[in-house]
């Protein structure tokens, strides 16, 4: 089952002598419970697709769909309310509120739907993140990895279609980097959660199901697809730009 399809995606800056094609005719697709990690040098366009793919910027042309809903067909309102349903994002410097417990950060997502939590779940969350000893501490009493396991938690709460991770490692140590891509690939096995993740860092890229480059604008698949790979290495095999 597919989750996300991209068809045809364009992303256009500017006009004349200033244009910047930042994505160009980007196809490619997700299925359920796959991990998908998106490499790619600065200015190349990785940020661009994932903020188009999460509704966080408009696409100059193409077309999204998660779960079989066409993003941008959606009116604007419309399209907060699934974003904030069907997406669940991840950032590198975490974002969470300062003022709020790890607990209260978690079920953020939920509150801001008039959603009521279910304390099974919320249990379950802090278990598998192993955060159940700190769930009334606020995020200044936590390490960066604490943190980035308490953003793992928020992403999780709502059980999106999709999760976007966008540099998730970029603010940890080595140890702890390996900690937060462990959790993900659990998330994705456990729950079947589908993930795309921007990376850097081609070792972490490599323990994924599946590898896109992004280069120019343009998507190239360099891995093989495997969604079932828990050998925790990807084997790179072809440069076959995705069209």
């Amino acid at each position: 089952m597919e989750i996300l399809q991209v068809n045809n995606l364009c992303k256009t800056y500017g006009k004349g002598e200033t244009q910047v094609n930042a994505l160009r005719n980007v196809s490619f697709s997700l299925e359920k419970g796959a991990f998908c990690a998106v490499i790619g040098e600065s200015g190349s366009g990785k940020s661009t697709l994932l903020n188009c793919i999460g509704a966080l910027d408009t696409p100059t042309s193409g077309e999204i769909r998660i779960d079989g809903h066409n993003l941008f067909t959606l009116k604007e309102k419309e399209r907060t309310i699934f974003r904030r349903r069907n997406i669940g994002f991840i950032f590198q410097s975490f974002q969470l509120v300062a003022e709020l417990t790890v607990e209260q950060n978690i079920i953020f997502p939920l509150l801001l739907d008039y959603c009521k939590p279910d304390p099974a779940v919320v249990e379950e969350i802090l278990e598998i993140l192993g955060l159940e000893n700190r769930r009334r501490h606020l995020p200044n009493q936590l390490s960066g990895g604490q943190q980035q396991r308490v953003a793992i938690g928020r992403a999780l709460i709502t059980r999106p279609k999709l999760i976007l991770a966008d540099e998730p490692t970029g603010n940890l140590d080595s140890r702890n980097s390996q900690e937060v891509l462990d959790l993900l690939v659990k998330a994705s096995r456990q729950y079947q959660q589908t993930i795309l993740m921007i990376t850097h860092n081609n070792a972490l890229a490599a323990s994924t199901d599946k590898v896109l480059r992004v280069a120019d604008g343009c998507l190239y698949d360099d891995c093989q697809s495997n969604p079932k790979n828990t050998t925790g290495k990807g084997a790179l095999y072809r440069d076959e730009k995705l069209s």
